[in-house]
């Protein structure tokens, strides 16, 4: 019995040194990736609280009426965000309406239709994209896309669109090229590498075997995307339109050379226009202290609770997605 039993052995110092070692090496670990963690939450309340310190003067001034009202007169003193608030939802939009299915077409192509040899170098050519800086886009909007636009797009769209009863107010007005629809075609262009990279990417995890599996039984390309692809990668699909909306509601230069810069609120998508983020970059450098200064910052606060308020969104969405798949089930 005694042959059965095997003597225990104390730990030798040298594993109690390793074992020592490695208890230090995971505290440092966690407590270094916790610091992290924290310091962007840091930075976040800092950047909310320095947004509204700066933004209080005007609010205190104009109340919340300013995201509601047109004006803004910096001669005057008379400020209102709506206008900027407008032009940034507008040109999103229609860079969505427009980026989504483009993405969606391309991520689909490269992962379940185009041929191996050019699966690769299509791929690479959509991820350039997305590495051009906003201000290429921004001179190529101004200086080839809009002349362009001018002549041969708006005349188009006046006479097809702009013919139907109360969609045609949108098509309607001079055709100088740059406005509110020239400057959501450029962020089109500019969302569009985004969304289809990461669409392309989470559709590439789907397992092989639930696709083969749905081929198997006759499925087909468009079936297996609908009914499989889909339904696996939804939150990855969602966090990508996140992403392009993301950087559709921040971007700056591009839209600032395209948009108008004026400060005018037309029904009209050929009209200029302008948006928070242009109108910060015309205006921050030269805004004397006290109500414009302030109004910049209550702009930047503007946008700061628009891009909240799409956040919570998609995870409210996602979280209404998952249930009714849970209920299903």
């Amino acid at each position: 019995m005694s042959d059965s039993i095997q003597s225990y052995s104390a730990p030798t110092p040298q594993a109690l040194r390793i074992a020592k070692i490695q208890r230090i090496q995971d505290f440092l670990f966690h407590g270094i990736t916790q610091f992290f963690a924290v310091s962007v939450l840091i930075a976040l309340l800092g950047i909310i609280i320095s947004l509204v310190i700066n933004a209080a003067p005007a609010l205190r001034e104009f109340g919340l009426g300013f995201f509601f009202t047109q004006e803004w007169d910096i001669v005057n003193g008379e400020f209102g965000g709506l206008i900027a608030i407008y032009g940034t939802l507008v040109t999103s939009l229609i860079a969505l309406l427009i980026a989504v299915p483009l993405s969606f077409g391309i991520a689909v192509f490269l992962t379940e239709l185009c041929p191996g040899p050019l699966r690769r170098p299509l791929g690479t050519a959509v991820e350039l994209l997305a590495a051009v800086p906003s201000i290429i886009y921004g001179m190529f909007g101004l200086f080839i896309f809009a002349p362009l636009f001018a002549e041969y797009i708006q005349p188009a769209l006046a006479a097809t669109l702009g013919k139907i009863p109360g969609l045609g107010i949108l098509f309607s007005g001079a055709f100088n090229g740059i406005g509110i629809l020239c400057a959501g075609l450029i962020l089109a262009m500019m969302i569009l590498p985004f969304i289809a990279s990461v669409m392309r990417d989470v559709f590439e995890i789907v397992p092989p075997v639930l696709k083969e599996s749905a081929y198997g039984i006759g499925c087909t390309t468009w079936e297996v995307v609908k009914n499989v692809v889909l339904p696996y990668t939804k939150a990855g699909v969602i966090g990508g339109i996140m992403l392009g909306l993301g950087r559709a509601l921040g971007e700056t230069m591009a839209v600032t050379f395209v948009i108008g810069n004026a400060h005018r609120l037309s029904p009209s998508l050929f009209s200029p226009g302008t948006s928070i983020a242009s109108t910060l970059a015309n205006e921050f450098g030269e805004a004397e202290a006290g109500h414009h200064l302030s109004s910049l910052f209550a702009l930047g606060l503007a946008l700061f609770i628009i891009t909240f308020i799409v956040l919570a969104c998609a995870k409210w969405m996602l979280s209404n997605m998952e249930k009714r798949q849970g209920l299903k089930t």
